[in-house]
Parts: C-alpha cells; structure tokens; sequence
C-alpha cells in the first residue's frame, strides 16, 4: 500500500504559528541592538540571547506550532534526536549570523553572507525537523519547491539582519517583527508543499519507543517552552538595564 495522504490546515494553529515568530523576532531585535559594543567587540550574552530568541523561538519554535496546524489523515511522533539537533542549528546559525554582522553591521558583504549562513541554517532546521518527524509511511519531497524555500529563506534571513540592526525604537521594531514572521512563515509553509505524506501501512499507529514523542505533545510543549525563554530574555535585558545604570558613574558597560 502506498497511499498519498490528504492535508489541510487549521487556521487557528497558522495563526499562532505566526504570533509566535513574531514574539521571536521582536525580542531578538531588542537583543540584536545590543551586540555591538563601543569597543567594537561583541556582547556574547546578547548574541546568544538574539540567537536563542530568533533560531529558538522565531523559526524552530514557530516550525512545531506550524506542524500543529497541519491536518494529516495519519498518526505521526518526532524522533527527539533530530528534532532538537535541528534547534542546535538554528540557534548557533543565528548566533553567528547575527555576530558576524554585528561586528561591521554597515558592510553589504557582512550582510549577504551572513544572510546566506542564517538562510541555510533555517533551511537545515526545516528539512532536519521534518526528518525527526515519523509516519506510517514516507514523504515524497518536490526538489523544485524545496529549492524555492531555500531562496526564501536566505532572502528572508538577509532582510532580518538588515532590520536588526536598521530599526529604532519600539514600533519600528515591532513593524519589523511582523515583516520578519511573515517571511519566516512563507518559508515555512512554502517548504510544506514541497511534502507530499505517503502511507503504507496503518494510517492509526505512530511510530513510538525511545526518544519518540507525540506530534500533538511535543507543540504544545515546544510554545510553552518559547514563551518562557522570551520572558528570561526580556528580564536579563532588565537586568542589564539596571545594572548599566547603576554603573554608569564609573564609567563601566555591563553589556
């Protein structure tokens, strides 16, 4: 039997996907404009901070919510190996995209390849993510469609560092975090239709055992966990505040 599966999605979910790379992507920004120093070296804590909220929360995070809101006419799990080898790549390819920028943000060569490394980063986090996820079955991938969302994803990814460090003040960040989850998302579910799910066996048993989870556990889990770190984010940027503050009068950046 190999039977071609029938998918929808549900808007509801498409919508939250969205939100939550947005989230992301604001919370980045706050972050990215904290890397460079007057020194011109790099704050690690903030690089990794911007990483950890854009490859964390913006892509990977947003990836799991978006599995959620694919309606697929079989069980399915993820294979927790896969699944968090792909938020490793998206963070650290983030991380060092945005460094790497950080450093000379005013250079165009900086900027294009930095977007090409963070591109292909969340590529690799897609394909990896969809790798870990298991069926009773197969996908059958369209190679033309997977190398358009390879183009909108370094695309994307080069406009993203170049709002990173372009955009001041609150609403400009915030603006610059809905563009950037909409060009998240039309990666994403551009890279969605270059899946086609076949079946063959029993469409009602998901592959399970060790290091297996649930594909309705493991999203719920994921928004939750990407909630969280936002909020840590955001207090260690108060911290950062607060101490910079309080240190002003000797002359000393905490950042």
């Amino acid at each position: 039997m190999n039977t071609p599966v029938a998918t929808s999605y549900q808007l509801l979910y498409v919508a939250i996907s969205y939100g939550i790379s947005v989230l992301g992507a604001f919370v980045a920004l706050n972050s990215a404009t904290r890397i460079g120093q007057a020194d011109g070296s790099i704050s690690v804590g903030n690089t990794i901070a911007a990483g950890l909220a854009l490859g964390g929360i913006g892509v990977w995070a947003m990836h799991f919510i978006g599995m959620l809101a694919l309606k697929l006419g079989v069980a399915s799990s993820y294979a927790m190996g896969e699944t968090l080898i792909s938020l490793v790549a998206a963070v650290v390819a983030t991380a060092l995209a945005l460094g790497f920028v950080a450093r000379a943000p005013e250079r165009l060569g900086r900027l294009l390849g930095a977007g090409f490394l963070l591109g292909m980063g969340v590529v690799v986090m897609h394909y990896l993510g969809m790798w870990g996820m298991k069926i009773s079955g197969y996908i059958r991938w369209d190679v033309g469609v997977i190398a358009l969302s390879a183009v909108i994803a370094v695309l994307a990814a080069t406009a993203a560092l170049w709002l990173a460090f372009n955009t001041g003040g609150v609403g400009m960040r915030v603006l610059a975090a809905l563009i950037m989850g909409v060009a998240v998302c039309a990666m994403h579910y551009t890279g969605m239709t270059a899946a086609e799910f076949i079946c063959t066996s029993d469409p009602g048993i998901a592959p399970d055992g060790f290091g297996y989870v649930g594909a309705t556990s493991l999203p719920f889990v994921v928004g939750l966990v990407a909630v969280v770190v936002a909020g840590l984010i955001a207090a260690y940027h108060t911290w950062q505040d607060s101490a910079l503050y309080d240190m002003e009068e000797f002359g000393v950046s905490v950042r």
